[in-house]
């Protein structure tokens, strides 16, 4: 095969995934890590994020000390709980990134993972209800 052929067949390859909708842009979502008014007002703004593997999660901190990132692993089938960690970056146990203070960032790049619904909260502010929902489509 030639390099003119190997472009034309990659070419058509793409081509083909846009038109049955397989190819969509990466997409950031940015969720804010939050303190209310209230003394024990945490959350996560927005609380519900649409999307799809491929798209980044930035997670900033905007108020109330430091925060972190935990999925809930009930439920979650062993390979996709694998395939999640992976993504998460300086992990400090199962499915948890690290505590991040004010004004830093931490990002995770979606992995490929079935549509549903993952559930994750605050470890230092789960008794506070700072909990939310990544919906991936």
């Amino acid at each position: 095969m030639t390099v003119r052929s190997s472009f034309v067949t990659a070419a058509a390859l793409v081509v083909l995934a846009a038109a049955s909708g397989k190819l969509s842009a990466q997409a950031t979502h940015r969720i804010e890590l939050a303190k209310g008014i209230a003394a024990n007002d945490f959350q996560f703004k927005p609380a519900r994020i649409r999307a799809h593997p491929g798209d980044i999660l930035v997670f900033r901190v905007t108020g109330g000390g430091n925060h972190s990132i935990v999925f809930e692993a009930d439920g979650i089938p062993a390979a996709v709980r694998t395939a999640l960690g992976a993504a998460m970056p300086r992990r400090v146990g199962d499915l948890a990134g690290p505590l991040f203070g004010p004004e830093a960032e931490y990002r995770i790049v979606l992995p490929a993972l079935p549509a549903g619904e993952y559930r994750f909260y605050c470890l230092p502010h789960r008794a506070y209800d700072e909990t939310a929902v990544l919906v991936v489509e």
